[in-house]
């Protein structure tokens, strides 16, 4: 009978040091959220448009039911501390660009992205944040890191209805449905040699009207724009680079208003999902948004 109690206690004791080694195994293997950095850049326009800051706050709220998901908002054009980027998994800028652009403007900070892109960190570009400040360099890196750029000179930026009636198959196409929406929609962007790796996901075919222009800034109109009447272009596009970081460029943005429009704001949250790559639900990044939070922390009212 001793024998016996003696080796029940042994066995009980046996049980709960590997219940517990389970339960450290689970916590220890248990993955760390991913973490999405969002810089919002600064006040730059009219009321309602490139209201980056708002823009980034409604992203972020939307994006706080994403198990596994962690989003920080950094306003004023970059980030205070920079150390958020040793940790950080994807990054959206969603600015001004070109001679402002928050990485190309300050010395130093393109090597930074470069060593963030180099570890495999998704980037995603937003509206006037596409455009690069001169041909060289810097549009290189841009194609190096989400496959294309707007290019001064060679791309464009009217404000027309893009019709989008179809889409490729692609997590961040997701459960998007055909839509048509009014914004400053840059097109003719420089790509990658023979789109190397860049897959369209927003095509949409300018009237010859806006082929012809005015466009916003330069007016424009450009002879090797009006020459492709008729033709499609694409307004949003990603790469997956060799190391599996990933890229997206979105051309439109410009309105805040656009932001209310179910379509638009699914297509951008699958795309902020895919570059920290987190699933994609099969209907899309489900989202709603009132008048209020519309109207919440605009720069200027």
């Amino acid at each position: 009978m001793e024998k016996f109690t003696t080796r029940r206690k042994f066995l009980t004791h046996s049980t709960m040091a590997l219940t517990a080694m389970n339960l450290v195994s689970r916590a220890d293997s248990a993955a760390p959220p991913k973490k999405l950095v969002i810089i919002a850049g600064k006040p730059s326009h009219p009321p309602g448009m490139h209201e980056f800051h708002a823009g980034a706050l409604l992203l972020q709220g939307w994006l706080k039911s994403v198990p596994g998901l962690e989003v920080s908002v950094h306003t004023n054009h970059w980030v205070a501390d920079e150390s958020v980027f040793d940790t950080a998994d994807a990054v959206l800028i969603y600015s001004d660009g070109g001679d402002g652009h928050p990485v190309f403007a300050e010395e130093g900070r393109a090597a930074k992205v470069q060593k963030l892109v180099d570890r495999g960190v998704g980037i995603m570009m937003v509206h006037y944040a596409v455009e690069v400040s001169k041909v060289g360099p810097p549009g290189d890196l841009m194609r190096e890191w989400i496959g294309g750029c707007y290019e001064n000179g060679f791309s464009c930026n009217p404000i027309w209805s893009a019709e989008f009636k179809s889409f490729p198959e692609h997590e961040i196409t997701r459960g998007v449905k055909p839509f048509a929406i009014k914004d400053e929609w840059y097109f003719s962007m420089r790509f990658r040699p023979e789109m190397k790796d860049v897959k369209s996901l927003l095509i949409a075919a300018p009237s010859d009207e806006t082929r012809d222009g005015p466009y916003v800034y330069p007016v424009g109109p450009y002879p090797h724009i009006q020459a492709l009447k008729g033709h499609g272009e694409t307004l949003m596009w990603c790469v997956e680079r060799p190391n599996g970081g990933r890229g997206v460029g979105f051309c439109g943005g410009h309105f805040h208003a656009n932001w209310n429009h179910e379509e638009f704001r699914k297509i951008i949250l699958n795309a902020l999902l895919w570059i920290s790559k987190l699933p994609v639900p099969p209907a899309g990044m489900a989202s709603t948004v009132t008048a209020e939070q519309l109207a919440a922390n605009l720069d200027k009212k």
